[in-house]
């Protein structure tokens, strides 16, 4: 027996970026705890981490790639899985068109450093437009705001959390999340330092969320209404004489469209419809005007709506409007290490290049929205899908109206899945390809250093070698990529790749390198978030764009939407929430994560139960225009009358699949009854928050 090793590495199953330390024995993992000398996470770690070792030894985990038959499932080599999705995609596409293959990025490939780097090689040698992914169900109304205002739709300003002294928080709930599009270990410590140094903490959402819980105050608001609540705090800061941009005054374009945009929105209009009082919206809006410094952030409740488009716009012009962007303590933009914001400035931006073929919905970061992928494949006509590609994606649970996909995966003439579990999407396939995992893999975080609360730069070794008859994930799509086009291989690797990236970046002159990161396994400390947005923005003439009239435009869809209209067959809004020891639907196959008591509930409050004449624990019928489900009923009054909330990313343990970890429950998916049919119009994010439903007891 060896002696233990101890091996330091950056956790990859959320935003957070938390260092780890790993004990290690003879190929076994002794302990996986916080890594108290990461500058970043600074001893912080979730429930999440010591899930990275049941992935490693599950035995439900995929290492061989295999082909499905009238008999089953049939283990075939990598040259043979490989030859023949060549040679079915080469088929499919010239008899039918480039864009007849389509595909699928999940959540996973944000965390997977060569994938992160290598796709887009992929994407060329498959030529096709018919891209889809797990951002356009998440974030794309964040995209399409600093893509309008900004110039870039990566440069996404990031709450400066730790300098602020007043946060006011809406439709997040960064504690559970640790941040997202705020990558910020450690939340409650940090939300806790603002209150400690006199600053205040405000939540603003129909769920008192387990972030409102540690807030100064919580305020209860209607789903889908928060623009029209952040429309009466702008209105309020012109009504008021507060509007003082501070040093980018001079620099502002369309102050004089907005104010004009705002002045129908005041807090004495939208409260009814908020479901708060005028007086509340009013003194936010002075209090943060008056902090000395301050903060709007808004997340997924915000987002994953109709009007998701129109928030992520109004956040950004709250923290304008206030002379809190671009400044210590405000919404501030991290200089990462490896910088995905290209200079670029005036390039065409390319929302709306393309319109999907069914539905017309917009094109944007070379994608087009996941809401419509079942309708491209199920609808005959030129441009059809007919084969796809899922990449460590599972969108039968996980985007809007999941049935569909079901049927629409089942109608392909031909599948393929990159994925290490057989599961509710993979299961469609004709060849799954298995990839290595966690810590098998070389990590760097490619995409949330540029989301980061501190500028800090870490690369981790892999724990484990790979077997030889394993591949990485960026492996399996170059070999595919050079069978696609009968090239050879030129070496270039996701390492070579980063260490120019690194070499050429912000830090370059500082001796930034691969090599440099290797030596520092802990990480390095690159200091605090600093005003750079002048140098930073990506518009031609280096203006930020205050009111496009993209969004002046979207104004009258959300006059027009009927917020306040009740519906007397499906009286209830849906909202999701997310459970500390969940990440989006793949870390269900851990049994620690899993194990204990069914976290899939239907959280609920006590008047609307008591008028249903629903009991605490007993099963509940929820049901959409699309569709039913049956959950256990959670009572509790931190729900808003009207209102219910399910966890979004259950509803494993399905027929056919592999994922039936012993004793874990397998809950419902709350996207049996979402309809994808439902988006922001103005980015195509899919809205998920605000579904009506109707509620009844079962039996």
């Amino acid at each position: 027996m060896s002696e233990a090793k101890t091996h330091f590495r950056t956790c990859n199953i959320c935003e957070a970026m938390c260092g780890l330390e790993i004990r290690h024995q003879d190929g076994e993992i002794l302990s996986i705890k916080a890594d108290k000398d990461d500058p970043f996470s600074q001893g912080h770690i979730c429930p999440k981490a010591v899930a990275l070792q049941d992935f490693y030894n599950d035995k439900e985990r995929l290492k061989t790639p295999l082909r499905k038959t009238a008999d089953g499932w049939q283990e075939i080599s990598w040259s043979e899985a490989l030859e023949e999705i060549a040679t079915r995609f080469r088929g499919i596409q010239q008899a039918h068109g480039k864009d007849a293959v389509g595909v699928y990025l999940g959540n996973p490939n944000a965390h997977n450093f060569g994938n992160a780097i290598m796709l887009q090689r992929f994407f060329k040698a498959l030529g096709t437009n018919n891209r889809y992914s797990s951002a356009s169900a998440d974030q794309l109304p964040h995209h399409v705001a600093s893509n309008y205002m900004l110039g870039s739709g990566m440069l996404i300003p990031i709450p400066d959390i730790d300098h602020t002294d007043f946060m006011l928080i809406i439709g997040a709930n960064p504690i559970v999340s640790n941040g997202s599009l705020m990558t910020a270990p450690g939340v409650g410590k940090r939300l806790k330092a603002i209150q400690q140094r006199g600053g205040k903490v405000v939540v603003v959402d129909p769920r008192r969320t387990e972030t409102a819980k540690k807030a100064d105050q919580h305020l209860f608001i209607r789903p889908e209404t928060d623009a029209l609540f952040m429309l009466a705090l702008a209105h309020t800061l012109f009504d008021e004489q507060r509007v003082n941009p501070g040093h980018l005054e001079s620099h502002i374009d369309g102050l004089e469209r907005l104010s004009e945009a705002v002045k129908p929105y005041s807090p004495e209009r939208v409260a009814e419809a908020c479901g708060m009082e005028a007086t509340l919206i009013r003194e936010l809006a002075r209090e943060m005007a008056a902090a000395k410094s301050a903060v709007c952030y808004s997340r997924m409740g915000a987002s994953t709506q109709s009007f998701g488009g129109l928030c992520q716009w109004l956040n950004n012009v709250l923290n304008i409007l206030t002379g809190n962007f671009d400044r210590r303590g405000g919404a501030m933009f991290p200089q990462p290490a490896f910088d995905l914001v290209r200079p670029k400035k005036g390039k065409p931006s390319s929302y709306g290049r393309y319109e999907s073929r069914v539905r017309g919905l917009p094109y944007f970061n070379n994608e087009f929205p996941v809401a419509t992928l079942a309708d491209e494949i199920l609808t005959p006509g030129d441009g059809q899908i007919r084969a796809m590609i899922t990449i460590a994606g599972n969108p039968v649970l996980s985007a809007p109206g999941g049935p569909r996909f079901d049927e629409a995966f089942e109608a392909l003439d031909f599948m393929v899945s990159v994925d290490i579990y057989l599961n509710e999407t993979t299961r469609h396939a004709d060849i799954v390809l298995p990839a290595t995992t966690g810590l098998e893999v070389p990590h760097f975080d490619v995409f949330f250093n540029s989301f980061a609360v501190r500028n800090t730069v870490k690369f981790s070794e892999p724990l484990f070698e790979k077997s030889p008859d394993q591949k990485h994930d960026w492996e399996i799509l170059r070999d595919l990529a050079l069978q696609l086009t009968g090239l050879e291989d030129d070496g270039v690797t996701p390492e070579m790749m980063l260490d120019a990236g690194l070499k050429h970046g912000t830090y370059g002159e500082q001796g930034m390198s691969l090599s440099k990161l290797k030596a520092n396994p802990h990480g390095v400390d690159l200091g605090p978030l600093q005003p750079c947005l002048e140098k930073r923005i990506q518009t031609d003439d280096g203006r930020i764009r205050i009111a496009p009239q993209l969004f002046l435009d979207d104004l009258k869809r959300l006059d027009d939407s009927g917020l306040m209209a009740h519906n007397p067959d499906y009286p209830f809004s849906m909202i999701s929430r997310r459970l500390a020891r969940s990440h989006n639907t793949w870390t269900q196959n851990s049994q620690r994560l899993v194990k204990g008591k069914n976290p899939c509930t239907m959280q609920i409050n006590t008047a609307d139960a008591q008028r249903l004449g629903l009991e605490d624990g007993q099963l509940a019928q929820v049901a959409s225009t699309t569709g039913s489900i049956q959950l256990p009923v959670e009572i509790n009054d931190d729900m808003f009358e009207g209102v219910i909330s399910i966890p979004q990313g259950w509803g494993h343990n399905r027929t056919n699949t592999a994922m039936t970890v012993a004793g874990s429950q397998p809950g419902v998916s709350m996207n049996d009854v979402t309809d994808s049919q439902r988006i922001d119009e103005l980015t195509g994010n899919a809205a998920f928050n605000g579904t009506r439903v109707a509620v009844q007891g079962s039996r």
